[in-house]
């Protein structure tokens, strides 16, 4: 069950690794976003943090360093990411809408899993 659980980790993980080193490498639009949902000071250093903190949760997560503790970090990051990210309700047009809906159901459902993943006792 060790290999198949490094595994299951290592895949769940690489959503978060690549994702997080493109924010933290090239924030492109994102601070933008961040400066116009949340009245939060330095929103290009908040972003390239949050993609730092998906890039060491990812490797945690992967490498099953405090696993529990890196999904239930990612988990957290993932709150605001979804929020800024995919504000459906905001959106005019209706692909739009369609589009950030279903990017904030995914997020939802990483963030599940994650939950799930580090209340759930290791073998």
């Amino acid at each position: 069950m060790g290999v198949l659980r490094f595994l299951a980790r290592s895949a769940f993980a690489t959503t978060f690794l690549l994702g997080g080193y493109n924010t933290l490498t090239k924030p492109g639009a994102r601070p933008d976003l961040v400066a116009k949902s949340l009245p939060l000071p330095q929103p290009e250093l908040l972003v390239r943090l949050n993609g730092a903190g998906m890039v060491a949760g990812g490797a945690a997560l992967a490498l099953g360093i405090k696993p529990r503790l890196a999904a239930l970090e990612l988990a957290l990051i993932m709150l605001p990411t979804t929020y800024v990210g995919h504000p459906f309700w905001a959106q005019d047009d209706p692909m739009a809408r369609r589009t950030h809906m279903a990017h904030f159901n995914k997020n939802l459902s990483l963030i599940g899993g994650l939950l799930t993943f580090a209340l759930t006792e290791d073998d």
